[in-house]
């Protein structure tokens, strides 16, 4: 059996579903294990540029069975439109997306508190997407949440919804909001389940038969191992583990059966909303606006940096990455020098990432290295020696750095603009 998981080294935004897309074709299943539609992975094919924020990213791969597990919280709004957005593009789902009737559903109420939340802390807003991904997360281990499984007893579900809309109008009365009203809400979330009914369907049979059969397996992880609650720049986190110890608990894969982990790294750092990021530029308006991006969930803008080789390598020990794909490596072909993080100083002394809290980490002073830049057009490159020299120094200068190889070199944003390098050096 083979189990790959695809995850981001960084803070979101790393280029995952190009990722997925391009290994997908290798796989008889593409699963999401964790997160919500906070997390957006564009895919540009020759069928045109998809926006995913749930539906997994290997939907495209018509080889492709996919799975939502339940450490996945659903907002069915979203998840209804990305499937009527993939239809109407000739993409097949029937039998093909199937979502697990134990993950947790993100209700009215929680978008409206995660704003009220995120204003009343003012200046100590952590920049959430107002998704109400937090405040579902919340609901779930203080077992307030309500599940796909909840909704399809109707009965129990109005029992429920009840008494949560009894106790969050209280707090959001408390905030300044206007209080929710039951029916509408219990009418919608019925009629979300009647739609997506034929998708519903427990998923420890279809993983356990297909680990059993030999199956391949690729899971796909949402935002950043650096937006992990736990190991992450916490407060300014998001509210799902993002490691990939969290494959066994969003969709039951033993963790003996992971033999394969891929980090898919930015080959310059971006972050969006509020939280240390100590490679930030702020001193050249030209670089930092080269390097800033707009997020593909929320449309906000993405603070642009260099490369952090500190939090890569982290990211890369903590969950066990075997091999690199680099992205997005022809932006940085504008530039006459590039800078490199290897490493941070802090209060006069050299300290690693996992020595800081959030706090600390914002003050800290990296260090850098500075590699001469190929100033040349490298999106047309599809082996690895059809890079220019100075473009392959600076990709095993990361490898180095980081410990880990880089298998898949991005230089452009369609499925074919990716590189694959081989298993021997300059290969």
């Amino acid at each position: 059996m083979t189990v790959t998981i695809v995850l981001g080294t960084q803070w979101g935004d790393e280029g995952k579903g190009k990722a997925v897309d391009v290994l997908a074709r290798e796989f008889d299943f593409v699963a999401r294990f964790n997160g919500g539609n906070n997390a957006g992975h564009t895919l540009v094919t020759s069928a045109g540029t998809f926006k995913l924020h749930l539906v997994p990213s290997g939907i495209l791969q018509p080889r492709a069975r996919c799975l939502i597990g339940g450490g996945v919280v659903i907002d069915p709004s979203v998840l209804l439109e990305e499937i009527n957005t993939l239809r109407a593009a000739g993409v097949r789902i029937e039998k093909r997306l199937f979502v697990s009737p134990r993950a947790h559903l993100i209700m009215p109420y929680h978008k409206i508190l995660d704003g009220l939340y995120e204003e009343a802390k003012g200046a100590g807003a952590t920049g959430t997407t107002r998704r109400g991904i937090g405040p579902t997360f919340a609901d779930k281990v203080s077992y307030n949440g309500l599940r796909w499984s909840d909704v399809a007893d109707a009965d129990l579900f109005a029992e429920k919804l009840r008494v949560q809309l009894a106790l969050k109008n209280k707090i959001i009365v408390a905030l300044g909001g206007t209080p929710l009203e039951f029916q509408k809400i219990y009418d919608d979330y019925r009629a979300y389940y009647e739609t997506l009914k034929p998708h519903i369907v427990e998923l420890y049979p279809i993983i356990e038969q297909g680990l059993r059969a030999g199956k391949k397996f690729m899971l796909e992880q949402a935002q950043g191992a650096l937006l992990d609650p736990d190991w992450g720049t916490y407060p300014f986190v998001t509210g799902s583990t993002t490691l990939a110890s969290a494959a066994t608990a969003g969709l039951g894969i033993p963790p003996r059966d992971i033999t394969r982990i891929v980090g898919v790294t930015k080959a310059y750092t971006t972050r969006v909303g509020a939280g240390p990021m100590p490679t930030e530029v702020k001193d050249d308006e030209r670089v930092a606006r080269a390097l800033q991006e707009v997020a593909a969930t929320t449309g906000r803008i993405r603070r642009g940096g260099w490369f952090d080789a500190e939090i890569v390598r982290f990211a890369a020990r903590v969950n066990g990455v075997t091999e690199l794909f680099l992205t997005k490596l022809d932006i940085l072909s504008q530039f006459e020098t590039i800078r490199v993080c290897i490493g941070y100083e802090f209060e006069g002394r050299r300290v690693h990432y996992h020595d800081l809290d959030a706090y600390q980490l914002a003050r800290v002073k990296p260090i850098y290295r500075t590699l001469r830049g190929w100033q040349c057009d490298i999106t047309h490159a599809r082996t690895y020696s059809d890079l220019p020299p100075r473009a392959r120094q600076y990709v095993e200068t990361i490898e180095k750095l980081v410990g880990v190889p880089v298998r898949w070199i991005s230089v452009g944003p369609e499925r074919e603009a990716v590189i694959r390098r081989g298993r021997t050096k300059g290969g």
